[in-house]
């Protein structure tokens, strides 16, 4: 398989694995979320204060569902995991790798959410996201990576060892 996308909670990696993974596979980097922004024309934060919730999540479906380069390593939003179709086309497309990492690891990584374009709904903790969304990046996951205390060479190591 040519492509590689990096799943997980917001602040677990995504982009900073994605780029080093790319340039050391001498391969493309895509950032699904500065997609979504370029054809949306329009910031994360803002798409979510127009569509909410909802509407974001089928916006990215629909986008990460199109995406299909021939060789990359893509890094998609963390809430990517609820669009089945986006999904299963990546699946099909991809290795799939959950960078995973615990919750308070988390916390202390992540500032602002909205400004992130994080979608947790009204009443939702951080915690409660969390909880709902881990056993979904394990059920899409081809592989699972921890993350937590390591730095990111560590974990491009540990990814491209575990790929030969």
């Amino acid at each position: 398989m040519n492509n590689l996308v990096l799943i997980g909670m917001p602040g677990s990696g995504k982009t900073t694995i994605s780029k080093e993974l790319a340039r050391r596979l001498s391969v493309a980097c895509i950032d699904t979320d500065r997609v979504i922004e370029a054809e949306m024309g329009m910031p994360l934060s803002r798409i979510l204060d127009v569509y909410g919730d909802d509407g974001f999540r089928e916006i990215e479906n629909r986008i990460n569902a199109s995406i299909s380069p021939r060789r990359a390593v893509i890094a998609p939003g963390g809430s990517v995991i609820y669009g089945r179709e986006a999904m299963e086309h990546y699946r099909r497309i991809a290795r799939v790798i959950y960078l995973e990492i615990d919750c308070d690891a988390l916390l202390q990584r992540l500032g602002d959410l909205h400004s992130r374009g994080v979608t947790i709904r009204p009443g939702q903790t951080f915690q409660d996201l969390y909880d709902e969304r881990c056993p979904l990046y394990r059920q899409w996951a081809d592989m699972v990576v921890e993350t937590a205390d390591r730095s990111p060479f560590e974990i491009v190591r540990e990814i491209l060892r575990r790929l030969r």
